[in-house]
């Protein structure tokens, strides 16, 4: 039902962006456009256009470019491959950082460490992904030199994208830890615990984190389906060719069936993460089952 009615909605919208044909054949002959109206299949009534979108749509096919004359299906899976490429490693540093930076949050609250880490949180949620980047790119590629400001190439282009895009989720998901923490650091198994002798670092690591980690856990797979569509905004900045970029190109250029495409698939993946993660909540917690 959610991806009848994003298939609906996207469809409509994408129609009243405007004329694709007055983008795609400005300068030719008004018989020319008439031609390639026709060939688009954009003469036909609304309707039409809709049935023959959907009866492709349940086939699995997602139409062909205007812009680039292929197979949606194919220009969405070879640009995928690239956003992956940004996403994973983006989305290994947002846990690798988020998790110790909640937990030292959490076990200094109130000191100087932890008063920082949550400086640190608010900034990441503040900040637009797209000035985050442009500012690093004025830094480390225009005044320092350090560093590629575009494209994908070698090791050293992913450094810049991959921090741009890692620095909002590592706030959000550092604050949701940090408020588990607190919760769990509160709790009564751990006043046992360090009654027993057991010594803080391995509550803390070994006892409180683990079960701050459930309710973290729904969190991390909304944000892994962000983070692919966050990558549009760095994609689009970093001239990164993965599906965020040719989803804007896509959208300057009116091209319905590859931007229809695109989200469909973007939303479909967003439904299935969801499900995986309250499959594995469900697993994890009893109470859940």
């Amino acid at each position: 039902m959610t991806v009848a009615i994003l298939a609906v909605f996207i469809f409509l919208i994408t129609r009243m962006t405007g004329d694709p044909v007055s983008l795609m054949a400005a300068e030719q002959a008004m018989a020319d456009r008439i031609r390639l109206t026709e060939r688009l299949g954009l003469d036909q009534p609304l309707l039409v256009q809709f049935g023959h979108y959907v009866s492709d749509l349940v086939r699995g096919d997602l139409g062909t470019s205007f812009r680039f004359g292929d197979p949606v299906n194919q220009l969405v899976v070879s640009r995928f491959v690239n956003t992956l490429k940004l996403v994973i490693p983006s989305f290994a540093l947002a846990i690798g950082l988020a998790v110790p930076l909640g937990v030292l949050s959490a076990r200094r609250r109130g000191r100087m460490s932890g008063r920082l880490s949550n400086v640190v949180a608010v900034l990441g949620v503040a900040t637009p992904n797209f000035w985050l980047g442009l500012m690093l790119i004025f830094v480390f590629a225009g005044l320092l030199g350090w560093l590629p400001s575009s494209r994908m190439g070698g090791p050293s282009h992913y450094i810049l994208p991959v921090i741009t895009l890692a620095t909002a989720f590592v706030a959000g998901i550092m604050r949701l830890i940090r408020s588990s923490m607190l919760e769990e650091l509160s709790s009564e198994y751990v006043k046992l615990a360090r009654s027993k002798g057991v010594g803080e670092t391995r509550v803390t690591w070994r006892h409180a984190l683990r079960n701050s980690l459930l309710p973290a856990l729904a969190f991390v797979g909304i944000s892994l389906s962000g983070f692919i569509t966050g990558a549009v905004s760095v994609e689009t900045v970093f001239a990164w060719p993965g599906v965020g970029r040719l989803l804007y190109e896509a959208a300057l250029g009116r091209d319905f069936p590859l931007v229809q495409g695109i989200i469909i698939v973007g939303g479909v993946m967003i439904i299935v993460l969801t499900l995986i993660t309250d499959i594995l909540n469900a697993w994890l917690d009893p109470r859940i089952r």
